[in-house]
């Protein structure tokens, strides 16, 4: 819907000062998947190299091996989530094409710092890649300031940034994303997105325009009240002995569970729901090297608070010898 796209454009003229063309510029997706997938068929070829961070949403290297492009990673590591620009330099290779970032990042709630996203910009420049912006967590943010790659110096012109209404307005199921970009690169993810989903929630679209003009008014409440499910989910994890790396953004939260004497996370998530009723994800899902992270589990904490406070219950239980 052109109204969609115009409120698109808005957004990202009042929130990063970032100005683009609705018409050829700001293309609507079937959510920020549909928006990835399409991004990563329509700008590689077979033999690309696409480089991301891991932990990674699983539907990247889904989405490059679609493509026929080879997934590179470069590690994020507990307890802050940092990593070695060294290991990035070493990922991009001649064959490299597209680099991939998420910030706010899921799993792990981290938000990429002003340094960081100057270290990936300037390996973007200096090797003339493609990136690749997944923020749909933008404004779930509880810790720091989410800045957008596309607005640093020689980004603009090379980035496509990704994000939806799903988790900005909590309406998962609504599918109504965007893509945001020059129209170079644009015109290549439409073209393959047409031939995954030709329009979809045009309903819905009008809704999104609307909800994105109102600005942080409808959005604010959410944040406030998911950063307080995190703070005490996270506080209840601990109270059980959990090591927890609380995040910085997004609705999930990793723990260690080492540190209860745990130490297969895929196991203990296997067995989780009928010991207590409480549902995980092992953290090993989302590496490249299912080996990898054996011990850490990714918590939802986007629960309403009392379910959240029951989950904590039962876990105590489970915790108790």
């Amino acid at each position: 819907m052109p109204a969609l796209r115009a409120a698109v454009a808005g957004h990202q003229r009042d929130r990063y000062g970032l100005e683009y063309d609705p018409g050829a510029e700001v293309l609507i997706t079937t959510g920020a998947t549909e928006g990835i997938a399409a991004s990563l068929l329509g700008l590689c070829e077979p033999g690309d190299e696409v480089v991301m961070f891991e932990p990674f949403y699983d539907s990247y290297p889904a989405a490059a091996a679609m493509a026929g492009a080879v997934a590179r990673t470069v590690t994020l590591r507990p307890p802050d989530w940092s990593w070695d620009p060294a290991e990035l330099a070493a990922a991009v290779g001649p064959r490299t094409r597209l680099l991939l970032l998420n910030t706010p990042h899921n799993p792990t709630g981290k938000v990429f710092g002003a340094d960081e996203l100057a270290a990936v910009a300037g390996v973007c420049v200096e090797h003339d890649l493609v990136a690749v912006t997944d923020e749909v967590y933008e404004h779930l943010v509880f810790e720091g300031v989410h800045r957008t790659l596309a607005g640093l110096p020689g980004m603009r012109e090379r980035t496509i940034v990704l994000s939806s209404a799903g988790k900005t307005f909590s309406f998962t199921g609504w599918k109504v994303g965007w893509a945001c970009g020059p129209a170079a690169l644009v015109s290549r993810v439409r073209a393959a997105k047409q031939f995954l989903t030709f329009a979809s929630g045009g309903p819905f679209q009008h809704a999104v325009a609307a909800g994105l003009a109102a600005g942080d008014r409808l959005v604010e409440p959410l944040r406030r009240s998911l950063q307080s499910r995190r703070d005490r989910f996270c506080d209840g994890l601990a109270e059980i002995g959990l090591e927890v790396f609380r995040p910085d953004a997004t609705y999930f939260a990793i723990t260690d569970i080492a540190s209860i004497g745990e130490a297969d996370a895929v196991e203990f998530c296997r067995t989780l729901p009928a010991r207590c009723g409480v549902v995980a994800v092992p953290c090993s899902a989302f590496y490249a090297d299912l080996s990898a992270a054996p011990s850490l589990v990714r918590w939802a904490f986007c629960k309403r608070p009392e379910v959240l406070e029951e989950a904590i219950v039962r876990l105590k239980a489970l915790a108790v010898p």
